[in-house]
């Protein structure tokens, strides 16, 4: 099969393109036909070696963290699906390799792709939708009523935040440029804020939650307007020692992740705010929820662009470059 790789750790190499053997499928594991995979700032990330500490994959390593496509094959303990099922997931770590024609996913991480959606528009949804159900649903249970910042909401975690939010019955503020202001408010969110010429910290005050996916000085305004007792779920870092425990870091990371996360952790204690790290964890039931949404149209794709398979290193540049409004894919079969 045919799949896009790196080698070693580098910003500026690209993926290579190599032909390797169809991935061999456990007891548990499902083999998949890869239609479709889409393309996450995590991608780059990890190519560029910045996750290596937390995330240490041995190379060469096949990207990619999303995938719809139809089962080829199934292990002798798999109950769930069948040769033939149309599916889409995000594998769980150290299962990643989606920029190819055939990945081996285990049935957990699994659920039947919605009916009403493209196999790209699917492969859009898995990583990110995920991230925002954990973000809302587990780490901050967010309730009707109360209002939560969004911030980048034209990206492929805002779009679909955005969506959820409103579903949860929240009041969302979110930013965005002067070009996307019709795009987020289409998606329901009630106040919208142009980044590049106000200030949010001006702006609100008194929110319940943020979800963060920006730098830290944002991620520091961002603790200040919450009311105390407050939320803020932060996907872009920097990691905390409840992180650092639930993936059985070193003790040495550990202590790593204990001082990085200080400041922010400290401000957040003396504002009387709750401070966590999400690194999101692949999981089929909670997808096969997100799948109910979508085919009853509470939840809508925002897709970009879609790059053809030879194409793949164009497609990461894009998303590096953070241009994004949604969803960038990349059309495999």
């Amino acid at each position: 099969m045919k799949a896009f790789t790196i080698t070693k750790y580098s910003k500026e190499s690209s993926l290579q393109l190599l032909e390797l053997p169809v991935p061999e499928i456990q007891e548990n594991e499902v083999l998949v036909e890869v239609h479709a995979a889409s393309v996450n700032q995590l991608d780059g990330k990890i190519k560029s070696g910045e996750f290596k500490l937390i995330l240490p994959y041995k190379l060469p390593l096949i990207l990619g963290h999303d995938v719809a496509g139809v089962v080829t094959k199934v292990g002798s303990k798999v109950t769930k699906f069948k040769v033939g099922d149309e599916v889409f997931a995000r594998p769980a770590d150290f299962h990643v390799g989606t920029f190819a024609e055939f990945i081996a996913v285990n049935e957990s991480d699994l659920a039947l792709k919605p009916k009403n959606i493209s196999m790209e528009e699917a492969a859009s949804i898995p990583l990110v939708a995920l991230t925002v159900w954990q973000a809302f649903r587990q780490k901050s249970n967010l309730q009707k009523g109360q209002k939560v910042f969004i911030q980048a909401g034209s990206g492929g975690v805002g779009t679909i935040a955005i969506q959820v939010a409103k579903h949860l019955g929240a009041m969302v503020a979110t930013t965005t440029s002067a070009a996307n202001v019709d795009l987020v408010k289409s998606l329901g969110a009630d106040l919208v804020i142009d980044y590049k010429k106000e200030d949010f910290e001006s702006l609100l005050k008194n929110y319940d939650l943020v979800l963060n996916s920006q730098d830290p000085a944002t991620l520091e305004k961002s603790l200040r307007i919450l009311k105390s007792g407050g939320k803020l779920v932060s996907i872009s870092g920097p990691p905390d020692p409840t992180y650092a425990k639930e993936m059985g870091l070193s003790w040495f990371m550990k202590m790593a992740i204990y001082f990085l996360s200080y400041k922010v952790r400290s401000l957040a204690k003396k504002l009387n705010i709750d401070y966590s790290f999400l690194f999101m964890k692949a999981n089929g039931k909670q997808l096969a929820e997100i799948t109910t949404l979508i085919e009853t149209g509470i939840i809508r794709p925002v897709i970009d662009k879609i790059f053809p398979f030879d194409q793949t290193n164009d497609a990461l540049a894009y998303v590096e470059s953070g241009r994004a409004k949604g969803k960038v894919v990349i059309k495999i079969k």
